[in-house]
């Protein structure tokens, strides 16, 4: 055995925290960027804090019940959808959709260098996103947006792989393997769905994901981790959806699926006659915080980092109107092992 290789095993036994694998970084969703003279108000400010808090949460401590110590700073930011609130919007010559998106951008940029964000951002589309490049009626498509920065991404090394309509991609941090399906993991509408099978087409994500695991993982055991808008608690995709969805990636290490659309929380998911679950997060609103994650050797351990103290009013045309006094919390803390490898054969 080699000098160096001896050295780094000592260590980490001596300080009982290192790890070959540690892997830093957040998840939000739901961000619902409104031009700032929407009829129904907006939450803008809550979301740029957000932001701001997640610029500096590698100043920050992790909660003493996640082991306490400094968090690292995170590799990026992994949004599953609803970026804007109008997709295929506009007011006489005026597109709101694009001044939505350009909002979007600002705060959060693409690589770290260029928005508010100082980290890469991956993002996806959701319901409240716009159609399919090519659909929209006011001249600006949000899914084409994101093909561009698929693009530049890719350029920039950011990612490896992206579907062949663009949209849906894969990269690498350090042994884990992600990938972002946008809406969610189905290939088309299933038949009997209640919403418009235009703006919420999958678009072909599930058979990408069968392409990108096969390619990139393989038989290799390394870790997985999946992205998309919706997850187990809603009928914008099916139980069947589900069913197909988790026998696709059940012979792979996946060690989270990361959704947002209905609310904030953590569990676990499988079908019927399954025992290999699915732990999950739905991420919640980037107006109301953002998901703190830490993936080690052995452990998965994650933490909401919340706003407090924030109240609301009407005001006399109609809009909302948010306030908040500052203060940070911590919710659903998560620290478990991560999920085991498939056993082969």
């Amino acid at each position: 055995m080699k000098t160096k290789t001896i050295t780094t095993i000592v260590l980490a036994a001596c300080a009982g925290v290192l790890t070959a694998r540690d892997i830093t970084f957040i998840s939000t969703s739901d961000s619902h960027y409104r031009h700032p003279d929407h009829k129904r108000g907006h939450h803008n400010h809550l979301t740029r804090a957000s932001v701001e808090e997640m610029n500096r949460i590698h100043t920050l401590d992790w909660p003493s019940g996640l082991g306490g110590g400094k968090i690292s700073k995170p590799r990026g930011v992994v949004m599953p959808g609803d970026l804007i609130d109008d997709g295929d919007h506009a007011d006489g010559d005026r597109n709101l959709t694009a001044e939505q998106f350009r909002l979007f951008e600002a705060d959060f940029g693409l690589d770290g260098t260029d928005g508010l964000l100082g980290y890469p951002v991956f993002e996806g589309f959701g319901n409240h996103d716009g159609p399919p490049e090519g659909t929209e009626k006011q001249g600006f498509s949000v899914q084409r947006e994101i093909k561009r920065r698929n693009q530049a991404r890719l350029k920039k090394g950011l990612i490896s792989n992206i579907s062949e309509n663009g949209l849906h991609y894969s990269w690498d941090w350090d042994d884990v393997h992600f990938v972002q399906l946008n809406i969610y993991p189905a290939d088309q509408q299933r038949e009997g769905v209640p919403y418009s099978p235009v703006w919420h087409a999958p678009q072909g994500a599930l058979a990408f994901l069968k392409q990108d695991l096969a390619t990139k993982v393989g038989d290799s055991g390394r870790p997985v981790v999946l992205a998309a808008h919706c997850g187990f608690d809603t009928n914008w995709w099916t139980a069947a959806d589900w069913e197909e969805f988790h026998k696709a990636v059940e012979p792979y290490r996946v060690i989270l699926y990361l959704f947002g659309h209905t609310g904030t929380g953590t569990g676990a998911w499988a079908p019927a006659g399954s025992s290999r679950k699915l732990t999950w997060i739905n991420d919640g609103q980037t107006n109301k915080g953002f998901f703190v994650i830490r993936i080690t050797d052995d452990r998965l351990l994650a933490a909401y980092r919340i706003k407090t103290g924030i109240s609301s009013e009407r005001s006399e045309d109609g809009r909302h109107i948010h306030h908040w006094n500052g203060n940070w919390d911590w919710k659903f803390p998560v620290n478990q092992p991560l999920a085991a490898p498939v056993p082969k054969g």
